[in-house]
C-alpha cells in the first residue's frame, strides 16, 4: 500500500501579483521538488513510487506602514501530515519571530504584530518547522523562507544641505553654471517612482534656472550687474514620483552673490575744483583732496591720480591716498603771490587694474580741472644774496666801512626795513651796521694773527611789523698786513768744541713769522753790522729760510772764553720789510775726537738762559730725597733695641714680662724699690729703673689717685680688676709681678739678710721639730759649732 505526504503553504499578501513578479527561475528554485524513484525489487516484488517533498516555500511580501485596525495577515503554514487532530505544532524562528511576526502553533497562521518600515529593514529571514506533540520529533525538516517589506512612498526628498552659498562674476553669459544641489529619497529606487526626484525653481526667476534632473543652477539673464543688485536668494524644490501629482517634495535655499569685475571707469563728480594756498606754504603742504567715484570694489576700484598738464604742473603735485582712493594736491615749490596769483591744473584719474574684456566700453579714466589761487601774506624781508663774504685789511681804521648788505620787502607794499647785528655772533662788538642802509663798519682794531675770520649775522626787520625778520650770515675775512718781524723758530742751545776746526758747521737756525704773505715766507740772515767780520764765527744763508753758523778759526779755550754771544739779524721779503735781531749763545765745551760734547764750563750753565724746567725739578727731587734719608737715619739711630715681648712664636697667649734681674742684695737700694707697691702714686708716675728699661705691652689707663692708706693686697686686686675690665687690654694673658708675699708666715723669716741687725746668736733648734723635710736645714743651723765649722 502506498502513502503520500504533502505540506501545503498558503500565501497571503496584499500585493497578489508579487508571486508572479518573480522570475520563473526563482520560482523554480523555490518550488523545486526533491524526488526519489522507487523500483520493484526482485526479492519482495514491491513496486516503488516517487514521493513529493512535504514543504512548499516561496517569498512572502508584506506592505510597510500598515495602518489597519487588525494585525496584518502574512500567510499560513501547513503540512499534509496535519490531520487536524492537533497532534502537530508549528514553530517559527529567525528575524523578528515572536516580536514582529507571530505564528499560531496549531493552525500555522502568521501575522505581523507591528507596523513595519522598509527604510529601517527591508528583508526578514525566518525558519519554520512542524513538530509532533507526542513524540517531540520533527515531522518535516526545518526550512527557511524570506519576508520582504514592500515599499510605499512615505519619504520626501531631502537636500544634502539646508542652505547653499555660491558666487558668480557679474556680467556673465546666459547658461553659466552657478552651483549644483542634490536631494536624496529614502524610498526604494528599484520599485516604482517613489525615489525618482525632479528639481524645479520656486524663487529666483527670471535670473536663474535649474536643471530638473541634475540640480545644476544656471544663469538665465545676460549681463547681470553687481552694481544694480549683488545678492540673490533662490529656492529649489525636489519632488519624488517623477514630479507627478501626489509626490512628496523638499526645498532648499541657495544664496548667490555676484562678484565684482572692473566694468566701470572712474568718474569725477564735478568738472572743476577750487583751492587756495598762502604763498608762505612750504613744499609738501596739502591743499585739498579730490575723488573720482568708481562703483567697483576692491582692486577694481583702485585709482591713480596725476597732473596731465597745466601751468602749475611744476609748482604742485598730487599723490594718491591708498586707503580712501583720493587725490591729495600738495605744494611742490615755494609760491610767490607777487609773481603769480592763479594756477590751473588738469588732473587725471585712471584705473590701475583694467579688465581687457570691458575695454570696449570706453577709456577707464576721467579728468577734472583744478584751479589754485595764491593768497598774499606779510612776508619777512628777503636779502639779495643767501650769504655775504667781505674781505678787509687788518690795518683798517676804526669807523671804516667794509661792506654792505641789502634786503627788501617782497610784498607789494614794500615796507621800510632796518638792519642790525646779532650780538650773539659778535660778542666783542668789533663790527657795527648802519640801520638805514645796511653798511657794515669797524668799531675796534683788527688782528688777523689773533682772529683771521669773523662770522656774524645781520638781521633785517620790517619797521612797521617787527615780527617779520630775516637773518643772513656775513663772513668777514681779515687780510694780512706785514706787521710782524720774523724770529728764531726756537731757542737754540749751541756749543763749539775746543778742538773745532775752521769752517766747521756748529748750528743750523731757522725762523718763523706770524704773518702770511701771499707768495709765502722768505727769510734772510746776516750778522749785525758791528759783527760783520766776526773773528770767531760767521753765518751762511742757505737760501731756504735757514742759515748755518760756521767757525772761523781753529781751537777754542774755555779758560779764556767760555761763552760767545752772536747777534743775528733776520729779514722777511714782504712790504714793508720787517726784521728782528736774535742773539745766539755759543758755549765752549770739551768734546771727544768724534765731536761729542763731554763737559762745558760752569759759567756756561749759569747764563741768563738758565736751566730748563726739567733740570730744576730733578735737582729739587734729589734734595728732598737726601733730606728724607737723613731724617730716617737719625730716627733709626735714636731708636734702641727692644726685647721682644713674646718669647715663643708658637704660643701668643701666655706671655710674661721678665727682667732676669737677681738684684744687688741688701746694699743695692736702687735695683728694686718695694715702695712702688706701697706708694701707688709712684706707679702712676711710671718711674723707670735705671739699670733695665722694661717695655710694657699696653698702655696703662690712668685713674684718680685714691691709693692713700690702702693695703698692697687691695691694690693688686684693684689692678687685676682694672685689667680684666679694660677694653684696651691685649687679647692674650699676661702676668704682672708685684713681688707681694702676702701676710707673715708662722715660720718667720728664714733669710740671713737681717742677721746683722741682731747682736746675739739665733736659736735654730726648732727646725728639728718641723719634720724630715727640714732636716737638712736643721743640720746646717742647728748646732753651736755649725757657725764655726
Amino acid at each position: 500500500m502506498m502513502r503520500t505526504y504533502s505540506l501545503t503553504v498558503l500565501l497571503w499578501s496584499c500585493m497578489f501579483h508579487a508571486i508572479h513578479m518573480m522570475s520563473p527561475e526563482k520560482r523554480t528554485n523555490k518550488h523545486s521538488h526533491s524526488e526519489s524513484i522507487t523500483g520493484l525489487s526482485e526479492n519482495d516484488g514491491k513496486t516503488l513510487h516517487r514521493t513529493k517533498r512535504g514543504w512548499m516555500w516561496n517569498q512572502f511580501f508584506l506592505l510597510e506602514e500598515y495602518t489597519g485596525p487588525d494585525t496584518q495577515y502574512v500567510g499560513k503554514l501547513h503540512t499534509d501530515q496535519d490531520k487536524g487532530d492537533g497532534n502537530l505544532k508549528y514553530i517559527l524562528t529567525g528575524d523578528g519571530a515572536g516580536s514582529l511576526f507571530i505564528i499560531d502553533e496549531n493552525t500555522g497562521d502568521i501575522h505581523a504584530a507591528k507596523k513595519l518600515d522598509r527604510e529601517e529593514k527591508s528583508l526578514y529571514v525566518l525558519r519554520a518547522k512542524a513538530i509532533d506533540r507526542k513524540t517531540g520529533r520533527q515531522v518535516e525538516p526545518e526550512s527557511e523562507f524570506i519576508i520582504k517589506i514592500h515599499d510605499i512612498n512615505d519619504n520626501e526628498p531631502k537636500f544634502t544641505k539646508d542652505m547653499y552659498t555660491a558666487s558668480i562674476p557679474e556680467m556673465t553669459g546666459v547658461g553659466t553654471s552657478v552651483i549644483q544641489v542634490t536631494a536624496t529619497d529614502a524610498d526604494d529606487a528599484n520599485y516604482g517612482n517613489s525615489a525618482k526626484v525632479v528639481y524645479s525653481i520656486l524663487q529666483g526667476q527670471p535670473y536663474f534656472s535649474v536643471d530638473p534632473e541634475t540640480g545644476i543652477i544656471k544663469t538665465a539673464l545676460p549681463d547681470m550687474s553687481r552694481e544694480n543688485r549683488e545678492q540673490y536668494q533662490v529656492v529649489i524644490q525636489a519632488k519624488d514620483m517623477g514630479g507627478q501629482m501626489g509626490g512628496l517634495s523638499g526645498t532648499t535655499t541657495v544664496n548667490i552673490t555676484l562678484t565684482d569685475v572692473n566694468d566701470n571707469p572712474p568718474r569725477f563728480p564735478q568738472s572743476t575744483y577750487q583751492f587756495s594756498s598762502p604763498e608762505s606754504a612750504p613744499p609738501g603742504t596739502p591743499l585739498g583732496r579730490i575723488k573720482a567715484n568708481d562703483p567697483d570694489v576692491g582692486e577694481n576700484a583702485e585709482i591713480e591720480y596725476s597732473i596731465s598738464n597745466g601751468d602749475g604742473s611744476d609748482m604742485f603735485d598730487i599723490v594718491t591716498d591708498k586707503d580712501t582712493q583720493e587725490g591729495i594736491i600738495t605744494v611742490k615749490k615755494h609760491l610767490d603771490f607777487e609773481s603769480k596769483m592763479l594756477y590751473t591744473l588738469r588732473v587725471e584719474a585712471i584705473n590701475t587694474h583694467p579688465d581687457p574684456r570691458f575695454l570696449q566700453l570706453g577709456p577707464f579714466k576721467d579728468t577734472a580741472l583744478v584751479k589754485i589761487s595764491v593768497e598774499d601774506i606779510d612776508e619777512p624781508p628777503v636779502f639779495s644774496r643767501p650769504w655775504y663774504l667781505i674781505e678787509v685789511d687788518e690795518d683798517a681804521k676804526e669807523g671804516s666801512i667794509i661792506g654792505q648788505v641789502e634786503a627788501q620787502d617782497p610784498d607789494v607794499t614794500k615796507k621800510a626795513i632796518k638792519y642790525s647785528v646779532d650780538r650773539h655772533t659778535d660778542l666783542d662788538r668789533i663790527f657795527n651796521i648802519y640801520s638805514g642802509n645796511g653798511s657794515l663798519f669797524i668799531s675796534k682794531p683788527l688782528d688777523r694773527e689773533e682772529t683771521p675770520w669773523h662770522n656774524i649775522t645781520v638781521i633785517a626787520t620790517e619797521i612797521n611789523n617787527p615780527k617779520q625778520t630775516s637773518q643772513i650770515p656775513v663772513f668777514i675775512k681779515i687780510l694780512d698786513i706785514n706787521d710782524h718781524a720774523p724770529e728764531f723758530a726756537k731757542y737754540y742751545e749751541t756749543f763749539v768744541c775746543e778742538n773745532a776746526k775752521a769752517g766747521q758747521l756748529i748750528q743750523t737756525v731757522s725762523a718763523v713769522d706770524k704773518d702770511e704773505p701771499p707768495r709765502g715766507h722768505k727769510f734772510f740772515f746776516e750778522l749785525v753790522p758791528e759783527f760783520a767780520l766776526h773773528p770767531n764765527f760767521s753765518i751762511v744763508d742757505n737760501k731756504d729760510n735757514t742759515a748755518g753758523i760756521m767757525t772761523r778759526r781753529n781751537g777754542y779755550s774755555r779758560s779764556k772764553m767760555s761763552t760767545y754771544l752772536l747777534p743775528i739779524i733776520i729779514f722777511d721779503n714782504d712790504y714793508p720789510i720787517q726784521s728782528s735781531t736774535g742773539t745766539l749763545t755759543i758755549r765752549v765745551c770739551a768734546c771727544d775726537s768724534r765731536g761729542n760734547m763731554q763737559s762745558c764750563s760752569a759759567e756756561a750753565l749759569l747764563l741768563p738762559a738758565g736751566l730748563s724746567t726739567g733740570a730744576l725739578v730733578a735737582i729739587l727731587l734729589c734734595i728732598i730725597i737726601l733730606l728724607v734719608l737723613v731724617v730716617l737715619f737719625t730716627a733709626l739711630k735714636r731708636q734702641r733695641k727692644k726685647e721682644p715681648l713674646i718669647i715663643s712664636k708658637d704660643d701668643v697667649r701666655d706671655n710674661i714680662v721678665t727682667y732676669n734681674d737677681e738684684g744687688g742684695g741688701e746694699e743695692d737700694t736702687q735695683a728694686f724699690d718695694i715702695g712702688a707697691l706701697r706708694n701707688p702714686e709712684a706707679r702712676e708716675e711710671s718711674k723707670m729703673r735705671r739699670d733695665v728699661i722694661p717695655e710694657t705691652i699696653f698702655q696703662i689707663r690712668r685713674t684718680a689717685p685714691v691709693w692713700e692708706n690702702i693695703d698692697v693686697q687691695d691694690f693688686i686686686h684693684r689692678r687685676l680688676k682694672e685689667n680684666d675690665l679694660d677694653p684696651a687690654a691685649p687679647p692674650y694673658d699676661s702676668l704682672a709681678t708685684y713681688a707681694y708675699e702676702g701676710n707673715d708666715s708662722i715660720a718667720n723669716s728664714l733669710s740671713s739678710l737681717e742677721s746683722l741687725t741682731t747682736e746675739c746668736n739665733q736659736d735654730y733648734d726648732y727646725l728639728s721639730d718641723w719634720g724630715p723635710r727640714f732636716k737638712k736645714l736643721a743640720d746646717m743651723y742647728g748646732g753651736e759649732d755649725s757657725d764655726r765649722d
